[in-house]
């Protein structure tokens, strides 16, 4: 197996082409925890060549033209893309050679992981052979929350059961818009909640906007 197919779902490359900080690095990460290891910097001689050269073609826009700046920015690039593909490969290998070092390969789901995740005397990731005392601790609380979650359940539907759910309630306030919770007075502003107007007369409820009561006509305010 290459290097670069046993790494190929978990490491980035952090190589940068040009400048002078050009080089070679690589981050690998367990494909369990995901916890990352980079590998040492190794310069790129002719990447930061080029990132010297580059800063000259700058000057040399600036003093002396937009041609010869052109020419210089062109011949930066093909000196730090000249021996690039060959050099970032080899730097690879030798990254992955470091990695391997720091990561072991499960047998069962062929993924890297790290020392801390990983079982020796199994030849296993973690994933695949849990640590048999967290699994039983981790089972426990599964089951405490699940008992609880029923005692709960079973707690709010007593509750449900004294509820009365036939008075009538208005969740928001029709004086200040304040959210109620459902109550009988608002806390915003003291208004009586979920009270309809009767008719003075007959006593009949007024629905909302209504002009005349209709049980006896007389209008809205008036009567008694």
């Amino acid at each position: 197996m290459t290097g670069e197919t046993a790494f190929s779902r978990n490491y980035r490359d952090l190589s940068r082409r040009q400048g002078t900080e050009a080089g070679f690095q690589f981050e690998f990460s367990c494909s369990r925890c995901r916890d990352a290891w980079r590998s040492p910097f190794e310069p790129y001689g002719s990447g930061r060549a080029a990132g010297w050269l580059g800063r000259g073609a700058g000057m040399a826009r600036s003093l002396l033209g937009g041609q010869t700046g052109h020419t210089l920015s062109r011949a930066a690039d093909g000196l730090a893309g000249a021996g690039w593909g060959k050099a970032r490969d080899e730097a690879f290998g030798r990254a992955v050679d470091s990695a391997q070092r720091h990561f072991s390969r499960c047998a069962r789901c062929t993924g890297q992981v790290c020392g801390r995740c990983w079982d020796a005397d199994q030849g296993l990731c973690l994933k695949c052979a849990p640590d048999t005392a967290a699994e039983v601790l981790a089972a426990k609380r599964r089951g405490l929350n699940r008992e609880a979650a029923k005692q709960a359940q079973q707690a709010g539907e007593a509750q449900g059961a004294r509820y009365d759910v036939d008075t009538a309630r208005q969740l928001v306030c029709p004086q200040c818009s304040t959210e109620t919770g459902g109550g009988a007075f608002c806390h915003g502003c003291g208004h009586r909640l979920a009270q309809q107007d009767a008719c003075a007369s007959c006593h009949t409820d007024l629905p909302a906007g209504a002009a005349f009561c209709p049980g006896c006509g007389t209008p809205r305010g008036q009567g008694g």
